[in-house]
C-alpha cells in the first residue's frame, strides 16, 4: 500500500498547532489571503493544505478541519475537479519522463485571472502552489504581483521546503506556518497505515533514520532506500577524514544510477540538517557531535544550504553526477578551522 496523494488524503498526523491557527483564524473571520507552509520535505504539509482548502470549500469548517472522504467536496479535489481550487506545481517533462526542475512563469499566470473569477460554488477561490522554492524567477515575480492586489474571496496556500529561497518580498505578504518533523511514533502512525505488511522493527528503523519525515521513510522503504541512507551515515560519520579513493568509488557507483544520486544528496541533506538541530539545542548525539566540531554551527548551516542548491541544481540542471557527488563530498570535508 503506498500513501495517498496529498489532495486525497483525509488524514493528517501532528501539526495540530498549525491546523488550530488555521481554524481559528476561521472561527474570528482574520483569515489572511496568503499562508506559507513550511518545513522539512515529506513532514504533510501538502497535505494539511489540502485539508484547509477542503474546509474553506465546505464551507464552516470544523477546529480538526476535517471533511469526511464521502463528501462531494472532498471527491472533487481528490479528483482535480473542483471549480473553485487549481494546483500550481512542476509540469511534466513528456521528453525526459519528468517533473521539470522548476516551476515556470507560464504555470503561475493563470492565478490571477483564476483568483479575480466569481467563486462558482459561492464561497473561495484556493490556489495551492506546491514546491514554492522551484519557482524561477520570472514565476516568482508573477507570483508576488499576485500578492500585492489580492482579491477578495481568495486564498493562496504555499507549501515550501526551504522558504530562504523565496523572494523576501513574497515571504512578508505571508502568514508563515512553520511545521515541525513529526515525532517518531507520530511517523510510526502514518507507516502503520502506508506500510501494513512491514514489521514494527522495519518501522522504528525507517522513523529513527527518516527523522520525522513520513515521506521520506517511505522513499526509504523502497528499492535502495536504506542501502543509500546507510552510505550517506557513513560519509558523515568518517568526517572530516575521507578515503579519496573510496569516494571516488561511491561517486562511480551513484554516478551511474540517477535515482540514487538524488536520494544520496538528499540524505546528505538531511543528515546535516539533523545535526544542526540537535547541536543549536544541546542535543546532539556522539556522531553529530563529532561532525559538527569540525567548523561553527553557522558554517554548518551554509553547508547545508550549499548541499541543498548543489541537489536541486543537479536535478534542474541536469549535472553530471559523478561530479556532482564529488562535490557534495567535497564540501562536507573542506573544513574550516577546528572549534576549540
Amino acid at each position: 500500500m503506498s500513501a495517498l496523494e496529498p489532495r486525497a488524503n483525509p488524514d493528517l498526523v501532528g501539526h495540530a498547532q498549525a491546523v488550530a491557527a488555521l481554524a481559528e483564524s476561521c472561527r474570528t473571520g482574520r483569515l489572511h489571503h496568503a499562508w506559507l507552509l513550511t518545513g522539512p520535505p515529506g513532514i504533510g504539509k501538502a497535505t494539511l493544505a489540502y485539508r484547509f482548502a477542503r474546509a474553506l470549500l465546505a464551507g464552516s469548517p470544523e477546529p480538526t478541519l476535517f471533511v469526511p472522504p464521502a463528501s462531494p467536496v472532498f471527491r472533487r479535489v481528490a479528483a482535480g475537479s473542483h471549480a473553485d481550487l487549481i494546483t500550481v506545481e512542476r509540469a511534466w517533462d513528456a521528453r525526459r519522463q519528468r517533473l521539470q526542475g522548476e516551476i515556470v512563469v507560464d504555470t503561475v499566470r493563470g492565478i490571477a485571472e483564476f483568483l479575480h473569477l466569481t467563486p462558482v460554488e459561492g464561497g473561495w477561490r484556493v490556489v495551492v502552489v506546491d514546491g514554492t522554492e522551484m519557482l524561477n524567477r520570472q514565476a516568482a515575480n508573477a507570483l508576488l504581483k499576485v500578492l500585492e492586489e489580492p482579491p477578495a474571496r481568495a486564498i493562496l496556500l504555499l507549501v515550501c521546503a526551504a522558504p530562504g529561497q523565496l523572494l523576501p518580498t513574497i515571504r512578508s505578504r505571508c502568514r508563515r506556518l512553520r511545521l515541525q518533523p513529526l515525532t517518531p511514533a507520530e511517523t510510526e502512525q502514518v507507516l502503520a497505515g502506508t506500510l501494513p505488511d512491514s514489521t514494527a522493527e522495519m518501522r522504528k528503523r525507517l522513523a529513527h533514520v527518516a527523522a520525522g519525515s513520513p515521506g521520506r521513510a517511505l522513499a526509504l522503504a523502497e528499492g535502495r532506500g536504506m542501502e543509500l541512507a546507510a552510505l550517506a551515515e557513513q560519509v558523515l560519520t568518517e568526517l572530516p577524514e575521507t578515503d579519496l579513493a573510496r569516494m571516488h568509488a561511491v561517486a562511480d557507483a551513484l554516478g551511474r544510477d540517477e535515482d540514487a544520486l538524488g536520494l544520496f544528496l538528499e540524505h546528505l541533506c538531511a543528515g546535516v540538517a539533523a545535526a544542526v538541530r540537535a547541536g543549536a539545542r544541546g542535543q546532539a548525539d556522539a556522531a553529530q557531535r563529532k561532525l559538527l566540531a569540525s567548523r561553527p554551527l553557522d558554517a554548518w548551516v551554509e553547508v547545508w544550504q550549499g548541499l541543498c542548491r548543489l541537489r536541486d541544481d543537479t536535478e534542474a540542471l541536469h549535472l553530471e553526477r559523478r561530479q556532482a557527488i564529488l562535490t557534495a563530498i567535497r564540501m562536507l570535508a573542506d573544513t574550516a578551522p577546528r572549534v576549540s
